[in-house]
């Protein structure tokens, strides 16, 4: 989604709303006060001449306008609405004469599509204020000098100039400079997060205090910001279970209405009976709510860095059992630190080292860069390599000097040909049972030398896995590729129940199959990169620390900007109280309607109360909905 769509759909959008206000917002505010006005004046007694009869049939037939309209565009499409009740109801009243009833209805119906169009408004406003975090101008760093240009003019290579107070335009690289950037519109966190040469910078986030040079690596549509935007949109569009089975009740709900009140009208011949309970039990507030519900929740979580690609994903999280793990980045830091370097068969260290880093500079693995960048930090060169060849979870081969040389696991090496000495397997062994990962170069039938590692745990790990256990996890299992021993250590250190080690991505796939059921949900938390296909196997998949990735923002179902773990908890959390929200509005509905049964039935109220008790008994899910609009103040009672 590139600059100039959004600005243009910006622009529609408020477009749109100008004709809003000017056009459909004063025709329901004018049929507001109209029905108002006549229901005061019959209230009141103040006269019930030929002129009054005229405006109440005037009102009433502009009202039903609108609403016939939509019925009628619904039944084209094969599908029952709310409007086609109520339009029903509204026909029926001026049949009968029922004048105080089809103002009642006409006030119902247009005060139903103000309150409609402010909820809305509410829900695009998570859109809207992500929209104004984006800069639309930007200082290019010229021959000449310094240019302002708008945002949609820059292009990938363009040198930014980004000075205190400023947003940035582009996700990229400082080349000069340090300054301490407010990520807080894509992670969700407060504190600042101090940037210099050679980190990354990504769009929409604050220039706080200093002065950046930065290298633009993605711009327009292929920048994080616009990424999470389209995400965040897309979102509100989908549909969750639950909504889903709300408009299959709707429909089944309004054919059994029509048919329970033409069968009695059949029996009883009483219109207005029949009038009173079609206008008790139109359920055009649920209509409403339900969509609401899911719709402010989204974008209350945009807004603290956790994307949740849909209301499907925010009912599936409570229904969540079965927790895996990724090991690397997830449970630990993923930022493996070099232990230990030894080298064999009389090769040079730093010839070991240039040649390990040249390899697994091809790499994406988290431990691969480690070793790539504890080789340049010893200003090494490295070699050029071709031929370049990674089977993900056991090595990397490639070519130097002509030479075929293997990077990865002892049985990557072994199955390639490369002979351990007894002393070797020692080494290796003795590195093993410190708890290390070993990356070991071979080439030429002979083992070069090996680079130990070790990632350290997250230290709130063991804690987050207990409180998913307190929230109705019944079983966690960390997958991961490293050896046994490694696995067993970490899975003990932080509590997790069941762990699979020595695992390939494709055995993870396969395990994943076999634990995968239609009766509960299961969760996955990884990287999002190595772990994509994983990720989409299971019922929700979470990546983590997403900010920067395309791969893990479009491989999850959930993705969590910022690198922290307890995220997932609050997740679930948050996707419970949603669910709480929704059978509240169901309860609501449920219990509103049966009293104003028994207040028909028992001769209590007849049409025009029927029509005023619905009016007045419609905004109780509608307001208990709109609680989740504060949850931008607060999500810590949830």
């Amino acid at each position: 989604m590139n600059h100039k769509k959004h600005n243009y759909n910006h622009h529609q959008s408020s477009t749109f709303s100008l004709i809003e206000h000017s056009a459909f917002f004063w025709f329901d505010l004018g049929l507001i006060a109209a029905s108002i006005l006549i229901l005061l004046l019959d209230f009141f007694h103040i006269s019930r001449g030929f002129g009054d009869i005229a405006l109440l049939e005037i009102v009433s037939l502009v009202g039903l306008l609108p609403v016939f309209l939509s019925a009628l565009t619904a039944l084209t499409k094969r599908r029952l609405s709310i409007d086609l009740l109520a339009s029903i109801a509204l026909i029926f009243s001026l049949l009968a004469r029922e004048w105080q009833s089809a103002a009642f209805i006409t006030l119902m119906l247009a005060s139903a599509r103000l309150f409609a169009r402010y909820t809305g408004a509410r829900s695009r406003r998570a859109i809207e204020s992500l929209l104004k975090l984006r800069p639309e101008k930007a200082h290019i760093i010229l021959s000449s000098g310094v240019v302002e240009v708008n945002i949609d003019q820059l292009k990938v290579g363009d040198l930014l100039a980004v000075e205190s107070g400023e947003r940035l335009a582009v996700d990229g690289t400082v080349e000069s400079g340090e300054a301490d950037i407010d990520q807080s519109s894509l992670t969700g966190e407060s504190e600042p997060v101090v940037k210099t040469v050679g980190d990354r910078v990504f769009s929409s986030t604050l220039n706080i205090s200093g002065s950046l040079v930065v290298r633009a690596m993605k711009v327009g549509e292929d920048t994080t910001f616009s990424k999470i935007l389209d995400l965040v949109e897309k979102s509100q569009t989908n549909k969750s279970p639950i909504a889903s089975v709300v408009d299959r009740f709707a429909g089944w709900y309004i054919f059994f209405s029509l048919a329970g009140a033409l069968l009695l009208y059949f029996f009883t011949k009483n219109l207005s009976l029949v009038l009173s309970i079609l206008l008790v039990t139109c359920a055009d507030d649920l209509a409403v709510a339900v969509p609401l519900a899911f719709t402010a929740t989204i974008g209350a979580a945009a807004r603290r860095g956790i994307i949740i690609k849909g209301g499907s994903f925010i009912e599936g999280l409570p229904k969540t059992k079965i927790m895996v793990f990724d090991k690397t980045g997830t449970l630990t830091e993923g930022r493996p630190a070099i232990r230990n370097v030894a080298v064999f068969n009389h090769y040079l260290k730093d010839e070991f080292l240039s040649m390990i880093g040249a390899a697994e500079s091809e790499s994406g693995h988290p431990a691969a860069k480690a070793i790539e960048d504890f080789v340049i930090k010893q200003n090494i060169k490295l070699p050029k390599i071709s031929d370049v060849h990674e089977s993900p979870g056991y090595g990397i081969q490639c070519v130097v000097n002509r030479e075929q040389m293997f990077a990865g696991k002892v049985k990557f090496l072994e199955d390639n040909g490369i002979k351990f000495s007894q002393e070797e397997v020692s080494l290796i062994e003795e590195e093993k049972n410190q708890h290390r990962t070993v990356t070991i170069l071979g080439m030429k039938g002979k083992v070069v030398g090996f680079i130990s590692l070790s990632d350290a745990i997250r230290p709130a790990a063991k804690k987050i896995v207990e409180e998913l256990k307190a929230l109705g996890i019944e079983r966690t299992i960390m997958l991961t590729g490293d050896n046994e021993k490694i696995a067993q250590s970490i899975s003990q250190e932080v509590g997790i129940s069941e762990f699979r080690a020595n695992l390939s991505p494709e055995d993870k796939i396969n395990f994943l199959k076999t634990i995968l059921k239609p009766e509960y949900k299961v969760a996955m938390a990884g990287d999002g990169v190595n772990d994509a296909a994983a990720l989409g196997l299971v019922d929700i998949g979470i990546s983590m620390g997403a900010i920067g990735s395309d791969a893990a923002v479009e491989s999850s179902d959930v993705v969590l900007m910022k690198d922290d773990l307890s995220n997932i908890p609050k997740a679930i959390k948050l996707s419970r109280y949603v669910v709480k929200i929704v059978k509240q509005d169901l309860w609501i509905w449920g219990v509103v309607n049966a009293l104003g049964l028994i207040l028909v039935f028992s001769g209590l109220i007849g049409p025009s109360g029927a029509a005023a008790y619905n009016f007045v008994t419609d905004f109780l899910p509608l307001l208990n909905s709109l609680k989740l609009f504060r949850l931008h103040l607060s999500m810590a009672n949830i």
